[in-house]
């Protein structure tokens, strides 16, 4: 805790304040570490998470933790998944295979789907946070908020810290989840809490602290304690039906354990099959009949409606384990190791905002809560606070109006909505009593959501950083002409391009890490055949290095030349035919020491000679011109936000640039 020592309550100034330290959360603190944003992360419980929780990340999440350096850690550590497997009941009621299929989309990313407990997942992101930050940003624990005020007075003052949270350290004894008698670790304290927000133990000054902030921002989960303050209010239902989750060891005959697989029992409900890092699996089960409810007015606190209550101290992990057995047979099921277990009511909400006064934010559970059956939780959380952390650093450091931050709630609310959508259509399948739904039009649902479920076709609508035009329905897409299969709006995909330096294959994706710079892809198209095309290069690039380009108008002198801007080519010529020097110097910057930066200037993959063109089993099926639909006699100029959402696209000339110096102007503060 910083502040005065002694026995007065401490008070303390800073930038960003999160509160909740779960994946959210952590992202959030991944990207203000690398940003080198003063931030501080608080969470009420004495540690983070050791077992179960969530445990999928779909392939957006892992080409973003790609961009943050660590993604050897999933894939060392990680079950990935290839395969999924249906299972419903013959016409004798007996359980047989009907289906198996690809899990998730072949080749819309580089990645799969990959499994592993949230513990995991939090570790990885907390060893980042302590390197980007050299050791200085940790989590602080136990610490409770008590209170939160804004100051209308001064949130347009961006130099003011207009958002104040009293806030306390807990003694280790009331730190510690509920555990409800139970041997085994669990998780109903989250399903199922958020009383113990109410702790009132007594505590003198020294504990206590005052903590005034630019921006706040409430990742503290489903019952979220920020968004009660700010008084919002999710919108939705809680349906009667209840799930158990089980997370063991099995001992089984079951011969598709290791796929992810779906199954349909003939009288015992639905359960789910999704394996785990090693030898562990998870088990979604449908508790039919097994729980029991209390009767009673809930509390406040409650997000679930206070007449049907859940007794989650009944729910045990034996209970869900013996209803497992009951859906599986005639396949046998015993665990070797019970790990951690669970018990969820199956509904869908959505706050109607998710900010006050764009200085406190929400983000993750507590914006939109619903079953875990599409593994959607903790991705499309993380990807809320992925949205929002650079635009709040943007802000923050003064390189951008505040003007941007209404996007945060445009884009992701109705990523939500979409969310809750599909979930009820999923929920209602697999919770429908058996004989009532076919086995079809479960696996037409699943199907239809698979490329949402991925997380790499998430499309924003037009905005400050979105130049497209409006949308006239929510599934409709943009393209420019200058680039037919590029959406706007999108994350661009990923694709094989060639180092002109070395003749290399390169990911696109592995050139625009996450350091909350926008990217500018000057597809120049084939310079060397074109007159035309090479003075555009010429042109262009004289204008980049430039005193009046909007690239040095924006780009603080004390930082990299592509800090805020980063400038790549990307030309269709023969790489062969191209010869370094034959760059204009835009693209090939030097840093204050003289030295080049030799990964600015790529080329086709359809053009690249030399022995490491790799071969067609890497995925070789056409080069990035044809992926992205650029004509290569004509070019265009991409640029990307540092999201790695597709935000404009224009000209590959003096015209195309003029127009993005306006675009950048409308959002952008030149630099000091």
């Amino acid at each position: 805790m910083q502040g005065q020592t002694g026995s007065q309550a401490k008070e303390s100034n800073v930038d960003v304040l999160i509160i909740g330290a779960g994946p959210t959360g952590f992202m959030l603190a991944v990207w203000f570490s690398r940003l080198g944003i003063n931030a501080r992360i608080i969470d009420k419980s004495s540690d983070k998470v050791q077992a179960g929780q969530a445990d999928g990340l779909h392939p957006r999440m892992m080409e973003i933790i790609d961009s943050f350096g660590f993604v050897h850690r999933p894939l060392t550590e990680c079950t990935i998944g290839f395969e999924a497997c249906y299972y419903e009941p013959d016409a004798n009621g007996q359980l047989h295979k009907v289906d198996r299929r690809a899990e998730g989309i072949p080749g819309i990313s580089r990645y799969n789907g990959s499994v592993i407990h949230q513990g995991r997942i939090e570790q990885w992101f907390i060893d980042a946070i302590d390197g980007f930050s050299k050791g200085t940003m940790k989590v602080e624990r136990p610490i409770l908020p008590d209170s939160l005020d804004i100051d209308e007075s001064r949130i347009h003052d961006q130099t003011a810290y207009p958002v104040t949270v009293k806030v306390r350290k807990l003694a280790e004894q009331d730190a510690h989840p509920e555990q409800y008698g139970h041997r085994v670790q669990n998780g109903l304290h989250r399903q199922f809490g958020g009383e113990e927000d109410n702790r009132t133990a007594a505590a003198d000054d020294s504990a206590y602290e005052t903590i005034h902030a630019k921006y706040v921002l409430g990742t503290d989960g489903a019952h979220s304690w920020v968004r009660k303050q700010l008084g919002i209010v999710p919108v939705g239902e809680t349906t009667d039906h209840v799930w158990g989750v089980l997370d063991i060891v099995p001992i089984t005959d079951f011969p598709d354990i290791r796929k992810r697989c779906s199954i349909h029992s003939a009288s015992e409900g639905s359960m789910m099959v999704i394996p785990r890092e090693g030898v562990v699996v998870r088990f979604y089960i449908q508790l039919k009949g097994d729980v029991e409810y209390q009767e009673q007015p809930g509390t406040a606190n409650s997000s679930v409606p206070a007449a049907r209550r859940i007794d989650r101290s009944k729910i045990t992990a034996d209970m869900i384990l013996e209803r497992a057995q009951r859906i599986m047979a005639p396949y046998t099921l015993e665990p070797a190791e019970t790990l951690w277990f669970t018990g969820y009511q199956i509904g869908q909400r959505v706050a109607p905002t998710f900010h006050k006064h764009e200085r406190v934010f929400i983000a993750g559970d507590a914006c939109h809560t619903h079953s875990p059956k599409a593994g959607q939780g903790m991705n499309v959380s993380m990807m809320d606070a992925h949205n929002l952390a650079w635009k709040i650093a943007h802000v923050v450091r003064g390189r951008a109006r505040p003007s941007i931050l209404s996007t945060y709630e445009s884009e992701r609310l109705q990523v939500a909505n979409d969310l809750i959508a599909y979930d009820t259509k999923l929920s209602r399948l697999f919770s429908a009593p058996p004989g009532t739904i076919s086995t079809d039009e479960f696996r037409k649902v699943i199907e239809q959501g698979m490329a949402f479920s991925t997380g790499c076709p998430i499309d924003y609508d037009a905005s400050l950083l979105v130049s497209k035009p409006n949308r006239k329905t929510s599934d409709e897409t943009f393209t420019s002409s200058l680039a037919t299969r590029l959406f706007v709006g999108q994350r661009i995909p990923d694709h094989r391009m060639g180092g002109q330096c070395e003749g290399r294959p390169w990911w696109l994706h592995e050139r625009l890490p996450s350091t909350g710079a926008w990217r500018i892809l000057n597809f120049c198209g084939d310079f060397q055949s074109h007159d035309t095309l090479k003075q555009n290069v010429r042109d262009v690039g004289e204008y980049f290095v430039s005193a009046d380009s909007f690239v040095k108008r924006y780009t603080p002198k004390e930082t990299r030349f592509d800090s805020v801007v980063d400038n790549i080519l990307i030309h269709a010529c023969d790489n062969w035919a191209v010869e370094w020097n034959d760059v204009p110097e835009a693209w090939r910057p030097k840093d204050h020491r003289g030295v080049v930066d030799y990964w600015k200037v790529f080329g086709d993959m359809d053009n690249l000679q030399g022995n490491l063109n790799p071969p067609t089993n890497e995925g070789r099926t056409t080069g990035i011109y044809d992926k992205f639909g650029i004509d290569k006699d004509v070019g265009a100029l991409v640029v990307v936000r540092p999201d790695g959402h597709v935000a404009k696209v224009t000209r590959a000339d003096m015209e195309g640039v003029k127009e993005l110096e306006g675009w950048f102007g409308a959002f952008m503060v030149p630099a000091n």
